[in-house]
């Protein structure tokens, strides 16, 4: 199967823990070379690019980027220039200016010269995203960016990932924010892909059904937001009830 993001389309990976979402990603920023198939940025095949240019051209937050010290949040979005002029070179007018827009877009100027490690679980994802974007990256790959943030901020970030208008491919745990941010979904389950296309098209009842275990439907409501509503009762077991035991 070929999947394909469209210029400017943001593109969920869902499915259950263990249906290899995370994979998949990994073999797009260079992470996991793939046994089979090839992922292409720009018309080109990512493995036979330099680990230079294919870090120009993708740019990864993942959720295991732990917690950096000694740096400022200024320092740690200036690191996403590095690919542009490796890690002696100076920089320049082009890199002053993609880090100063990243920071006021990601609305981390208000504490750009605290020590990374003291600021907040939402304040950090929102700096890792602003180094990313100092990257101008041509694709912007999220692994699990909302993990361990209030609603509020889990709220705030899809926001500002739809604003950046950057080809966007993230794996997202939750269903109903990954209805709300994306363009189109492509479903895993058992470490292949089970559905691909637009996210009413994919998050059908029979599919939540039988990929994630659950009973809902999908719909998009007036304001243009798509969301989910699940049925209270448990899905009825696979095998048919055993009898009941016999009176005595």
């Amino acid at each position: 199967m070929q999947l394909e993001a469209a210029k400017g389309d943001i593109v969920g990976l869902v499915g259950p823990n263990g249906s290899g979402k995370s994979t998949l990603l990994r073999t797009v920023y260079r992470s996991l070379r793939p046994a089979d198939g090839v992922v292409r940025v720009g018309g080109d095949d990512v493995w036979e690019l330099s680990a230079r240019t294919a870090a120009r051209r993708t740019a990864a937050v993942l959720q295991d980027a732990g917690t950096t010290t000694g740096l400022t949040v200024t320092e740690i979005v200036a690191l996403g220039r590095t690919p542009h002029h490796g890690l002696m070179g100076r920089d320049g007018a082009e890199d002053r200016e993609a880090v100063t827009e990243a920071v006021e877009r990601c609305g981390v100027g208000p504490f750009a010269d605290r020590d990374y490690a003291t600021l907040s679980g939402g304040e950090r994802q929102r700096v890792l995203l602003a180094r990313a974007l100092a990257q101008r990256p041509q694709l912007l790959v999220l692994d699990e960016l909302t993990n361990h943030l209030d609603i509020r901020a889990r709220f705030e970030l899809l926001d500002l990932i739809r604003s950046t208008g950057i080809t966007t491919l993230a794996v997202l745990h939750d269903l109903d924010l990954a209805a709300r941010l994306c363009d189109h979904l492509v479903v895993l389950h058992e470490g292949a892909v089970v559905a691909a296309g637009p996210v009413l098209e994919v998050l059908t009842p029979d599919l939540l059904r039988e990929v994630f275990g659950v009973r809902g439907a999908t719909e998009r409501h007036a304001d243009g937001v798509v969301r989910i509503t699940y049925a209270a009762e448990p899905l009825a077991l696979d095998r048919e009830a055993e009898p009941a035991p016999a009176e005595r």
